[in-house]
């Protein structure tokens, strides 16, 4: 059977932010940016438009990897990645998503197998379109707001601080690499190495 006919996947892997040049480097586009390092790390380009998404696919340890970033802004996520879902057959116990999160520190990661939005508006998105909240995700910190009337959207649509930076570079990488964890081993195991890290 050819790959048309039956265009199943092992798993989707899903970075969220907002699509823009004036996007590029703030906190709410962290998952873009760990979606870019796991490219690297797989040899794959994410460049390919295909479900109002950049997507890219490769093989990785016997599975088919399809990787996706959104381009419908982050409030509308979950129309890209329910509609990769379903094209490749993927439920959502293998649709990992991965995102900025103001509740950790800049630096740290956690794995989850599921859980609620948290206010995050790309998650909430995400659990309408797959009607439930059962898929595993990588959280990234980006650290709290400075003070409670500090403006949300303004934080996560700011920029992580120079002294901050290498932290989160390394964060970044720590949470591709857990990504490819949950793929190898399921996310128990990738919390015990990960989380807290």
């Amino acid at each position: 059977m050819s790959f048309f006919k039956n265009p199943g996947a092992d798993w989707l892997i899903v970075g969220l932010g907002n699509p823009g040049r004036e996007y590029e480097t703030t906190r709410h586009n962290t998952g873009f940016m760990v979606l870019d390092k796991l490219a690297g790390k797989l040899g794959v380009s994410v460049n390919k438009m295909r479900f109002k998404a950049l997507t890219g696919s490769c093989s990785y340890h016997g599975k088919k990897l399809i990787l996706l970033k959104p381009e419908t802004f982050m409030n509308a996520s979950g129309i890209a990645v329910e509609a990769a879902a379903h094209f490749y057959k993927i439920p959502p116990e293998r649709v990992l998503v991965i995102f900025d999160d103001i509740s950790l520190p800049v630096g740290k990661i956690r794995v989850r197998p599921s859980g609620s939005a948290g206010g995050h508006n790309g998650l909430k998105s995400i659990i309408s379109s797959l009607s439930g909240d059962t898929f595993p995700r990588v959280k990234v910190g980006v650290g709290a707001k400075p003070h409670p009337g500090y403006d949300l959207a303004d934080w996560v649509l700011s920029t992580v601080s120079k002294d901050d930076q290498p932290a989160y570079q390394q964060a970044l990488d720590n949470a591709a690499e857990a990504a490819l964890a949950i793929i190898d081993s399921g996310c128990a195991d990738a919390a015990a190495k990960f989380n807290g890290k």
